[in-house]
């Protein structure tokens, strides 16, 4: 903004203050200083620029500099004190606004995430952030080995590696309860995509997940407790992929919908493992692995570091106590899903 355009109530009181200065050698008094910080504030607030504010206040400075005998020493001294005071109230209004507009954007997040707003009082407050709920909307919800949150080195990273490569593109990036979140249009899959590579590596090969595109305000709710779900899964079921899509494991939640009826399946297929020598984790571990690797006794015996043997036995152990045999196609569909049961309802460690 040019000087020119610097409205002279910014200005107000400066030329007879340089006059009083000069004329009786004095400083600034502390009501005349925070009347300066008062001003910058108000310049603050109006959106002019501290750089054209400061020109102004050189250019009046020229303009009312005394032109009789007087102490340059003390008229200098005075303008540094009055534009410092000018630029520390400036300053402080601008902390104010940044401090502000980081509340309203954590409450629009929460209310974003949690569902917490009116649908349509939640859309206009997104096209402030970059959003527009009208479309469908995906979230990646990325958890790493500590909590980040927004000035949070790793946060900073990951959101300029997006910007710097999609811009801004109606991406919200942030943090909740520790883990990193974007929001992204749902057709845009390369951004999340982007977003989960350099969050497995900024957070040290943490784990991300990603929900499916779900359309209007509600839609990005929907999508993140889908991801949370998901990373939840992954804990439980101690999967290692480092990206994982909700679309891929629906199957889990469909199984875990009645969960008396899947505590049912467990109890009344592997609790006879209890019986085992050393109880029932051993044995389960061995179906973990088996069933894992595509029921391929080498390849379960390498992942347990047994002989094809020894995990052979296991097997024939199983059959015994269970009456279901791992190996046999019948058996195999109620027994593996057993095992994914007993993993989601961490069974045995928990009683069912």
């Amino acid at each position: 903004m040019a000087e020119s355009a610097i409205p002279e109530d910014y200005l107000d009181g400066y030329a007879q203050l340089l006059a009083d200065v000069s004329a009786t050698g004095r400083r600034l008094t502390r009501d005349e200083i925070e009347s300066r910080r008062a001003l910058g504030e108000r310049a603050a607030d109006a959106g002019f620029g501290l750089r054209a504010l400061v020109g102004a206040h050189l250019a009046a400075t020229r303009a009312a500099w005394p032109s009789g005998p007087s102490s340059a020493d003390s008229t200098l001294a005075a303008v540094q004190q009055a534009v410092d005071a000018f630029a520390e109230g400036y300053e402080r209004a601008q902390r104010l606004a940044v401090r502000q507009e980081e509340a309203a954007r954590r409450e629009f997040i929460d209310d974003l995430l949690y569902g917490r707003s009116d649908l349509g009082r939640l859309a206009e407050r997104a096209e402030r952030f970059g959003l527009r709920l009208s479309h469908a909307h995906a979230v990646a919800v990325a958890q790493g080995p500590a909590p980040y949150d927004e000035g949070d080195p790793v946060t900073r990273q990951v959101e300029q590696a997006l910007i710097a490569r999609f811009g801004d593109r109606d991406i919200l990036l942030t943090t909740k309860d520790g883990r990193l979140v974007c929001i992204a249009p749902g057709d845009q899959d390369q951004v999340l995509s982007s977003f989960a590579e350099q969050a497995h590596v900024a957070t040290d090969g943490g784990r991300v997940a990603v929900g499916r595109p779900r359309p209007g305000p509600g839609g990005v709710v929907h999508s993140y407790e889908e991801a949370l779900n998901t990373l939840e899964l992954a804990e439980r079921l101690d999967l290692d992929d480092p990206v994982l899509l909700a679309a891929d494991l629906l199957v889990y939640p469909v199984l875990t919908r009645d969960r008396q009826a899947m505590a049912d399946l467990v109890q009344g297929t592997l609790g006879p493992l209890t019986t085992a020598r050393g109880g029932a984790e051993v044995l389960l571990d061995t179906l973990t692995a088996y069933f894992d690797s595509g029921c391929v006794a080498a390849e379960a015996a390498r992942r347990l570091n047994l002989s094809v043997r020894a995990l052979t036995y296991r097997l024939e152990r199983i059959r015994k106590l269970t009456g279901a045999n791992p190996a046999d196609p019948a058996h195999r569909y109620m027994l593996q899903t057993a095992v994914i049961g007993a993993r989601l309802l961490d069974w045995p460690g928990q009683a069912l």
